[in-house]
């Protein structure tokens, strides 16, 4: 670029911004979180999945963290139990999924679900949609259960020594 005598000048760089993945920053991803996260709260409160309930304690320092309280439905091989769901939401929900695991001292024997209470599910992870809900991950993890015909240890569970976890 030539300057007023002539001279060529140095022509100013911006410095490059590293900033979010969207262009329209964070504001709008947490904005949009909370607001998801809250219709789906009322949701849960209002028309919970059958055995599920919300823990509304859990929800009270924290919208992003919930525990869910279930119920092993009637006539599957966990009726009666009762287990707990950790549900956290990154300030990337509903673009990531929740992390949702079994918590608690009642953590269910099935193939898909370790003794630390992580769960073996497509939608927790490859599967994951911004249409899917934490009520179609309750009503997932019901029928994950309720499918189950024998309470073994997963795969992974097997080969370990009895010391570890």
């Amino acid at each position: 670029m030539l300057g007023p005598r002539g001279v060529t000048r140095a022509r100013r760089l911006r410095p490059l911004r590293l900033g979010p993945r969207w262009p329209w920053g964070d504001g709008f991803i947490m904005a949009s979180m909370q607001k998801r996260l809250q219709k789906e709260l009322l949701a849960l409160q209002n028309d919970p999945p059958p055995g599920m309930t919300l823990n509304e304690k859990s929800v009270q320092n924290s919208i992003t963290q919930w525990i869910v309280d279930m119920e092993g439905a009637p006539g599957t091989l966990y009726e009666g139990e009762k287990f707990q769901l950790l549900f956290k939401f990154s300030s990337r929900y509903p673009f990531d999924s929740p992390q949702v695991m079994f918590t608690g001292e009642n953590i269910p024997i099935h193939p898909h679900v370790y003794s630390n209470g992580h769960i073996c599910l497509s939608i927790l992870t490859e599967d994951w949609s911004p249409a899917l809900s934490v009520q179609s991950v309750c009503l997932s993890i019901i029928s994950m259960l309720s499918s189950c015909k024998e309470k073994i240890l997963s795969l992974m569970e097997v080969g370990k020594r009895p010391d570890e976890k």
